[in-house]
């Protein structure tokens, strides 16, 4: 762990959230090792939550000098050894041209689209995590049953259709439409996908609207739940799924893991 992320630590350890403020004057490289850093960290995370299945699931990280380039993880290699060094710099029409190891086809016709389709996105983030996939088979969006997935109100899709492993960069395109302007989509019989102005962002979507499904899941199983009425649900939207929201809430986790495997920044 290097001297920011001690520091980092310490400051949310002691409540100091004006002092973890998104740093809007590093430069390039700066920037690039950041993005880097904390995609690293969200693979961390994705393992040590069980969103790992396989050889499925990627994230990415825009790169900031080259916009149509995404930082995204090899193609085989277990979330949880993932590092800085081994991310791969992927090209808009596919070609790796930072990394030796090749790049899971999959990823680039989904990711390529989303983030052609969505400048404002810095990352996105898909796995085949057991209660995102569970959920997606209902072809349902969620209810606002509770807090945290208010975040989630009037601000997810649903992509309505399945057509096998996603090779084709047209149903990465048709993915994007379903997308629209909201921070995740719901792929039907495959799980979800979420997006955000930060890696941070993006990860932490992923990780409560996971808890949401499997929240929902067995809300339904013990019963008929309670939905929160849309006036209070949209503005708890306002107050849980901001993008501030989104970067802070992922804070905490990053802490943790990057004191739990420093190896993640080699």
């Amino acid at each position: 762990m290097n001297d920011t992320d001690v520091q980092q630590a310490e400051q949310l350890a002691s409540g100091n959230v004006a002092a973890l403020l998104p740093d809007e004057g590093r430069t390039i490289e700066q920037e690039r090792l950041h993005r880097k850093q904390n995609l690293a960290a969200a693979f961390r995370l994705f393992s040590r939550f069980g969103f790992d299945e396989g050889v499925a699931g990627h994230i990415t990280a825009r790169d900031p000098e080259l916009p149509d380039h995404f930082w995204v993880n090899p193609f085989g290699m277990h979330f949880s050894h993932i590092r800085v060094s081994d991310l791969l710099l992927v090209r808009h029409d596919g070609a790796v041209v930072h990394g030796d190891l090749p790049v899971n086809q999959a990823a680039f016709a989904i990711h390529s689209q989303v983030h052609a389709a969505r400048p404002d996105v810095i990352s996105a983030a898909h796995s085949h995590s057991v209660y995102g996939k569970t959920w997606s088979t209902l072809a349902r969006l969620l209810d606002p049953i509770t807090q945290d997935a208010c975040a989630f109100y009037d601000d997810h899709a649903l992509f309505d259709a399945y057509s096998g492993v996603v090779l084709d960069t047209e149903e990465g395109k048709r993915i994007a439409h379903a997308l629209g302007d909201c921070k995740s989509v719901i792929l039907r019989n495959h799980g979800l996908l979420t997006v955000g102005h930060s890696v941070e962002e993006a990860a932490w979507w992923f990780i409560t609207m996971e808890r949401s499904c499997h929240a929902q899941l067995m809300a339904e199983a013990a019963g008929t739940p309670v939905l929160i009425e849309p006036a209070m649900a949209k503005h708890t939207a306002g107050q849980v799924g901001t993008h501030f929201a989104g970067w802070f809430s992922f804070q905490p986790l990053f802490a943790r893991i990057t004191r739990d495997q420093p190896d993640l920044f080699d």
